[in-house]
């Protein structure tokens, strides 16, 4: 294990901001924070990040007993701030010092580092001039310079064009095979392609730790799409093992079934409705579905 977080609590006056979640990051592991605005994800990033105090509990690096552990880790905030009259290698040099890389070390590290970010080729451009996308791909460069435990990425994407974000989700897929990542998001698809495992918040309490595919076993129940030769209405609504029944058209409907052994009912129904079926199909959850349960409990 890498990480362990016990009971850790944020407090702004009457407003509990994280309320003693506890968890545990295990290495080599992507994992994903998911969760509403206002659920303390940000919060929880910086609290690991060394970068904000917590108001109670204790935060644990295997094999570390130092207390500042800030060495360990790599954080690209939200909204990474840059100095624009900086060139690209000149921001990487002030970060690496500040990162306490060592001298005969950095200059290689930084040439290494924008190359990973494709940023090689405008290392001696200014910052300012710099789309979106580049600047969030140097704000990796900078967490990722001084060879972190543990990268922390607190929305990536959330800012980018479809181009953008597209290169970065790269970029995590590679770093996944080097250290471990933690990153928060809103866009449950990226989650889905690129982490194994899943954090949910709401409203400062943790609802939901664990791999992505046990997330969706546990909230998994049966979709199916049915499509007829003839108009579908009034069919389904009878039955009592069929629910969550949205039409796409007169003649196609998805909807859930609590039992799978109920497929011969559907269909023995269907054809006393005089009713030709032409597709039957059943729908994998995504990871969307079961977010939507875990933050409905």
């Amino acid at each position: 294990m890498l990480v362990t977080v016990e009971n850790l609590s944020k407090h702004y006056k009457d407003h509990k901001a994280v309320n003693s979640i506890s968890f545990s990051i295990e290495k080599g592991r992507c994992i994903a924070l998911l969760g509403p605005n206002g659920a303390g994800k940000t919060t929880t990033l910086q609290m690991l990040a060394g970068l904000l105090e917590p108001t109670s509990g204790k935060i644990t690096f295997a094999g570390y007993a130092q207390k500042d552990y800030r060495p360990l880790i790599g954080f690209l905030p939200q909204h990474p701030a840059f100095f624009n009259w900086m060139t690209a290698r000149e921001f990487l040099q002030f970060a690496g010092g500040l990162s306490h890389v060592p001298k005969k070390k950095l200059a290689a590290r930084i040439e290494e580092t924008l190359s990973f970010v494709s940023l090689e080729e405008v290392k001696n451009k200014k910052i300012g001039s710099f789309s979106g996308g580049m600047k969030q791909r140097l704000g990796m460069a900078q967490a990722l310079l001084h060879e972190p435990e543990l990268l922390i990425l607190d929305e990536p994407v959330s800012a980018l064009d479809p181009s953008g974000r597209r290169d970065v989700l790269k970029l995590i897929e590679q770093l996944k095979e080097r250290m471990t990542i933690l990153f928060s998001t809103h866009i449950l698809h990226d989650a889905e392609q690129v982490c194994e495992e899943i954090l949910m918040l709401k409203d400062g309490q943790l609802k939901w730790n664990g791999p992505l595919e046990s997330l969706k076993t546990e909230f998994d129940t049966l979709a199916v799409k049915i499509v007829t030769e003839e108009p579908l209405f009034g069919v389904l609504e009878p039955l009592d093992f069929i629910g969550d029944i949205e039409y796409l058209d007169n003649h196609a409907a998805k909807f859930r079934m609590d039992d799978q052994t109920k497929v011969n009912q559907l269909l023995h129904a269907l054809l006393k409705a005089e009713k030709t079926l032409l597709h039957y199909e059943i729908i994998q959850d995504s990871l969307e579905d079961a977010y939507m349960k875990v933050m409905e409990r």
